[in-house]
């Protein structure tokens, strides 16, 4: 089996055109814009064109499932958003690890206007946050921690949140939460690519098998110890990419009528447990854009 041409990769549903005018047309009613990012992939996952949409409003990136992610890549990434003026934390929205540092981070972020509403005598105006980012990056997850119960809808799939909602979360703070929204197409293919790798991009969109491939060729490169590690293989420095998926194949006793390989049935498997952190903390980029 040989590695196809990439894929550029588009998805674009409707509701996404529709959220980017709901992100537009609520600007002017937020204080600040929280924007979660998969902190195994921080740049990746960061839609282009939410920079240009949020202007100069003040902004917090959440690098979460840093528990899933390399830590001395996170807190490259949290030194580099800081040095562009962004605050920045490293968060885990399912267990809410880093999550008790928010608040203060908001109050300290929007600190000049929380002095301004106190000398109007507005000390108790509530601080609105709108919270972004694309799909699978775990808003769903962040706002029923900060809200303390299970009040927007959480599936580990992309693109399930609708329409926008407000909730209270204490301390003075409301957050609008939005749709996660992708951008028309990826022009660098290797984009796509990390987006697939940790379910940013629905599956179906995608050759599994070729995904594997490009997956297996990150891993020799960056992280060969996992492939030994999880998958007890050896010996693999000059082989193809697709051998090693063969190898992974044939480890876990993936076989087919005659001996052959089962391929797809890896290649499913290798990502479900990439996803899952069963091949430990990986980071696929680094904020010089080297290798890891």
């Amino acid at each position: 089996m040989a590695d196809s041409q990439k894929q550029i990769v588009q998805w674009f549903p409707g509701h996404m055109a529709k959220t980017r005018r709901l992100i537009t047309e609520s600007l002017s009613s937020v204080d600040a814009v929280t924007e979660l990012l998969d902190a195994r992939i921080p740049e990746s996952s960061r839609n282009p064109e939410l920079g240009e949409i949020i202007g100069k409003k003040p902004r917090i990136v959440l690098l979460n499932k840093c528990d899933l992610a390399d830590e001395q890549a996170t807190a490259e990434w949290i030194a580099h958003f800081k040095s562009q003026g962004c605050a920045a934390l490293a968060v885990d929205c399912r267990s809410g690890k880093g999550l008790n540092q928010y608040r203060n981070t908001v109050r300290t972020v929007l600190s000049d206007l929380v002095k301004r509403n106190e000398e109007r005598g507005m000390a108790g105006k509530a601080l609105r946050i709108m919270v972004v980012g694309i799909p699978n990056t775990g808003k769903s997850s962040f706002i029923n921690r900060m809200a303390g119960s299970a009040k927007a809808k959480v599936e580990d799939r992309a693109g399930v949140t609708r329409h926008n909602q407000w909730f209270f979360i204490g301390g003075g703070i409301e957050l609008l939460d939005t749709p996660g929204v992708l951008w028309p197409k990826f022009d660098d293919p290797a984009v796509g690519d990390k987006l697939a790798f940790t379910g940013g991009v629905k599956d179906v969109v995608l050759d599994v098998e070729s995904l594997a491939v490009r997956l297996c060729s990150i891993l020799m490169k960056d992280y060969p110890d996992r492939l030994t590690d999880r998958y007890k293989i050896k010996d693999f420095a000059d082989c193809e990419a697709w051998e090693v998926l063969e190898m992974i194949a044939r480890k876990r006793g993936m076989l087919i009528s005659g001996g052959e390989v089962d391929t797809e049935r890896a290649s499913i498997m290798l990502l479900d447990e990439l996803r899952a952190g069963r091949l430990g903390r990986l980071t696929f980029e680094r904020p010089d854009g080297g290798a890891l």
